[in-house]
């Protein structure tokens, strides 16, 4: 059992403790001490970084008997190897990554805060409640309206700028059920209570500000339906500076390239959209008409196989252009056609063919181009297509005038 000194001091940064268990699983060194101010992966919320001696800790590990294990790296990559595993019995100084730390506090109260506002105003329960590297989550148990979240978002904001206290207390389950916990407490035995001055009581093994002005403010980014229910994000203190940055320079940047004020930047950017739509639809137009007088120049090329009337073209274009002018050319009666990219790394083919008087699988032609030079394609008897061909473009024409010519005749 592993004594918890952040469960009663979570602003201890350093400590020390004397090393219990040394032990390596798979290509893991973990490191169990008989105290530690180290707060593992657990309830939502991540765990601590930091050093202890030489070490850095990379990960810890609530175990399933009560203790904590550390996992732990070399500091210094010339370390030498009799190094690597601190010596049991022995004193070890850690030191807690504090940044990391004090950020988990902010967000794992600020969401004790706003769970508890739509309790309050809403009576819309936490779910669940998930702290990531970039925003936190809380999972409601229905969908809030906008008006709701804004309104809760408010209610916790006046908690976290009246600065109230954030106590830690504990009870036995006894105790507990006399309480007017939030949340039914998921265990027994001895619990512990983070409790919100006048706001909000619930059963927590986290991290937790001292005082709710330490969230700095709680931001709610953005939200959707979730599992019948609705999620939440949010981001509080330092994050929630960073997101203002980060929205601001976005912001300031796309102002600066449209020529507008940023209330007007929605419909401007929603004006670009248009054109660019109506834009897409004409160059859409164009290349298919371009297509077709292509598919015309290329149809007065054909070779005449076996009654079929061939058209074998490198072509400069992407996988749709070479879809589009091997369709335009196979609309004509009795036509086939094999383009062939003529630009890209790795070829390109389109196999199509008329819809009738043609004895022709295009699906069977890419079949055997594929099985002589790699890649991956596939299709319809009328048209199919292939990708990734390691041949050049010449050698695909000479295989594939060979592959038809077998087929028609």
């Amino acid at each position: 059992m592993t004594d918890r000194l952040y469960y009663t001091d979570p602003y201890l940064r350093e400590f020390d403790a004397t090393v219990q268990r040394v032990e390596t699983r798979g290509d893991r060194t973990l490191v169990t001490l008989d105290r530690t101010a180290f707060y593992p992966t657990s309830g939502g919320q991540p765990f601590d970084t930091g050093t202890l001696g030489p070490f850095r800790v990379v990960d810890v590990v609530d175990e399933d008997d009560g203790s904590i294990a550390h996992v732990v790296e070399p500091r210094t990559e010339n370390a030498e190897p009799s190094t690597l595993n601190p010596e049991p019995n022995g004193v070890v100084h850690g030191v807690v990554d504090w940044r990391r730390r004090f950020d988990h506090m902010q967000q794992h109260t600020g969401q004790h805060v706003l769970s508890a506002a739509f309790e309050r105003l809403f009576h819309v329960r936490t779910v669940s409640f998930h702290l990531g590297s970039d925003v936190s989550t809380i999972d409601l148990a229905r969908e809030a309206s906008p008006r709701e979240i804004a309104e809760a978002e408010d209610e916790a904001n006046r908690v976290v700028w009246e600065d109230r206290p954030v106590a830690i207390r504990f009870a036995s389950a006894e105790e507990a059920a006399r309480l007017p916990l939030r949340k039914e407490p998921v265990r027994g035995g001895t619990l512990r209570l983070i409790d919100v001055e006048q706001f909000d009581l619930s059963a927590c093994g986290g991290t937790h500000v001292a005082r709710t002005g330490g969230i700095g403010v709680i931001a709610v980014s953005r939200w959707e339906r979730f599992k019948g229910g609705q999620r939440l994000e949010f981001v509080c203190g330092g994050r929630a500076l960073r997101a203002y940055r980060l929205l601001r320079d976005a912001t300031a940047s796309s102002i600066k390239l449209l020529s507008v004020l940023p209330a007007e930047l929605p419909s401007a950017i929603e004006r670009l959209l248009v054109e660019t739509k109506d834009q897409a639809r004409v160059r859409n137009a164009l290349q298919q008409e371009l297509a077709r007088y292509r598919a015309d120049d290329l149809a007065a090329t054909a070779e005449l196989i076996g009654g079929a009337k061939v058209v074998l073209a490198i072509v400069d274009a992407d996988a749709n252009g070479l879809k589009t002018i091997a369709t335009a050319v196979a609309a004509k009666p009795g036509h086939v056609a094999v383009a062939v990219s003529g630009s890209a790394p790795a070829a390109l083919v389109v196999v199509s063919r008329a819809a009738d008087g043609v004895a022709l699988s295009a699906q069977q032609v890419i079949a055997a181009l594929v099985a002589r030079f790699g890649g991956r394609g596939g299709g319809r008897p009328e048209l199919a297509q292939a990708g990734g061909l390691s041949g050049s473009p010449d050698e695909i024409v000479a295989a594939a005038r060979t592959i038809v010519t077998s087929s028609v005749t």
